[in-house]
């Protein structure tokens, strides 16, 4: 468990702060510097083109490096630019700082992946990993406490300073985590691992059916998930829905999150990962048909169902791809992971703005997203279905 706490810090500073947290303080910012909406829309371009290149280089030459340094080198520098932002006024530097964030928080979360598939029990694979996404959740919460606690009293820039010192703080104990691990690594039963060129792991993405899944249930995750969250308030403004429905909605998400990453990971676990994901996907589809049904009554629900897989998603596919290959392979699989889930968030934002610019409504939108849940669902039951009975798969490298 101390493993899993850790690491979902790693993720509140890498994820929460590094991604979210200027989203959170922007309004502020704009009060003492000239942050325009042109500003924001290139900041939210380059930061996802950046998370994108940082997933790449993570899949391909990232088995190259050791993951323990990776996750102190990315907290190091997630630490020192938190604290640069602090202290600066010029809307382009802040671009190139969160660019910078953006690519470290992708390389901090493969690096995770490995060290626990390598030096966590087998047995809580999913659990740990789980439980360690869900960092991302807890960072919404820190966001919200830092602009409740900190901010009123010492003004936004504390805000970034506040989230630094934190970041050292989880940097002092993930260092004191990885020198217990090391010293204790005999204990495991993975004391080799096999990683792949890049040209075995294209082929085995491509061809072998664990790591080809794993690929695509991502990207269908980010195309479906991404579009809701990016277009949400803009559709609940359309029906003319008060805007405080879209804030309890993601209060929703975010506690929802907090608390799911234990029991989903448990679940892949002990039940198996494909009943893991049937039900996780089924509360997701579920949710959005109830949505699209009735908007009004029913987007809390939505929002339940968003929070109950989104979060525990990233440690439960991890988990199951795990099973059928080395730590550094999963790594490798993973970051490919990463990059189909950001060109399917890229995809559905394209192809909602282009609807609601034809249509002038976003409720095909939300119905083709619904669509996408639904196909999720199904490749749930095919995982579920497939991995009860054996499968003839010939792995090219880094087979467990």
């Amino acid at each position: 468990m101390r493993m899993a706490i850790t690491f979902g810090f790693n993720q509140v500073i890498s994820h929460g702060f590094g991604l979210f947290l200027f989203a959170a303080l922007v309004p502020l910012m704009q009060e003492s510097i000239d942050i325009t909406s042109w500003h924001l829309a290139t900041i939210g371009a380059l930061t996802q083109l950046s998370y994108l290149a940082g997933a790449m280089i993570l899949g391909t030459i990232g088995h190259r490096m050791d993951s323990g340094r990776l996750l102190i080198g990315t907290g190091i520098l997630t630490s020192c630019l938190l604290f640069s932002m602090a202290w600066l006024n010029d809307p382009l530097i802040i671009t190139c700082v969160l660019t910078v964030m953006a690519a470290s928080a992708a390389i901090s979360w493969g690096g995770i992946v490995e060290m626990v598939t390598s030096f966590g029990r087998l047995d809580r694979t999913s659990t740990n990993l789980s439980i360690a996404s869900s960092g991302t959740a807890w960072g919404y919460s820190f966001n919200g406490l830092i602009i409740l606690l900190v901010v009123p009293v010492f003004g936004w820039r504390s805000g970034w300073i506040a989230a630094s010192v934190f970041g050292l703080i989880t940097l002092f104990a993930t260092i004191t985590l990885l020198r217990h691990m090391r010293q204790n690594k005999e204990e495991h039963d993975i004391e080799v691992t096999f990683a792949m060129t890049s040209r075995q792991l294209f082929a085995t993405v491509f061809k072998e059916r664990t790591a080809f899944l794993s690929c695509l249930v991502l990207f269908l995750v980010g195309l479906s998930t991404m579009t809701f969250s990016t277009w949400l308030n803009t559709f609940l403004a359309q029906l003319n829905l008060p805007a405080a429905l879209g804030g309890y909605t993601w209060s929703v998400i975010g506690m929802t999150g907090m608390v799911v990453g234990f029991f989903a990971g448990k679940l892949a676990d002990s039940k198996g990962h494909g009943i893991a994901l049937l039900i996780i996907f089924g509360a997701f589809a579920l949710g959005l048909l109830a949505f699209t049904y009735d908007p009004a009554r029913f987007v809390l629900l939505a929002g339940l169902g968003y929070g109950l897989m989104y979060f525990p998603i990233w440690g439960i596919v991890a988990g199951w791809v795990s099973k059928h290959y080395s730590s550094k392979a999963t790594m490798q699989i993973n970051g490919i992971g990463m990059v189909t889930f950001g060109l399917g968030g890229a995809l559905g934002n394209l192809a909602a703005g282009a609807i609601n610019e034809l249509t002038g409504s976003l409720m095909n939108v939300y119905w083709l997203i619904t669509a996408m849940g639904c196909v999720l669902f199904v490749l749930a039951a095919y995982i579920y279905l497939s991995d009860r009975k054996p499968v003839d798969e010939q792995p090219l490298v880094g087979a467990v």
